[in-house]
């Protein structure tokens, strides 16, 4: 008999470890990792060793910024989760809602601004064209 790292498991499934050098799961070597991975070592090589741990644990290396922006907003305990740890389900449903709201108002606000920019630069480049006219009107032909 062979010696597999292949086992059954609980479910009679094979089991086939715990991933890539033990690390768990598998290794996730999308294009934008390496060259992550590879300008982490140009740089600096702790970070390219940083990041080829969380390439192979899985991870996405584009998600790194958003998991190292809640693991901070946890530290810092500004996380709308970690607030609603009161104990009373009613009030902290209300403070759901309430979260909910300011981000519906934070996004609105967002989408206001983009379509002003929109405006602004559709303005700029009327007038721009009407400048254009002018000038040509007031120019003589060249023929």
């Amino acid at each position: 008999m062979t010696s597999s790292t292949a086992t059954m498991n609980n479910n009679g499934n094979h089991d086939r470890g715990s991933g890539c050098c033990g690390f768990g799961g598998s290794a996730n070597w999308s294009v934008t990792n390496i060259v992550a991975m590879v300008i982490g070592f140009v740089l600096f090589w702790p970070i390219g060793l940083f990041i080829l741990y969380w390439i192979l644990k899985g991870r996405n290396v584009m998600d790194m910024r958003s998991h190292f922006a809640e693991k901070w907003r946890r530290f810092k305990g500004n996380d709308a989760t970690e607030a609603s740890g009161t104990g009373n389900q009613v009030f902290n449903e209300y403070q759901q809602t309430q979260f909910d709201r300011i981000r519906e108002i934070k996004d609105e606000i967002k989408e206001r601004a983009r379509r002003f920019s929109d405006f602004r630069s559709d303005a700029k480049r009327r007038a721009d064209e009407e400048e254009f006219r002018r000038f040509m009107d007031d120019s003589p032909s060249q023929k």
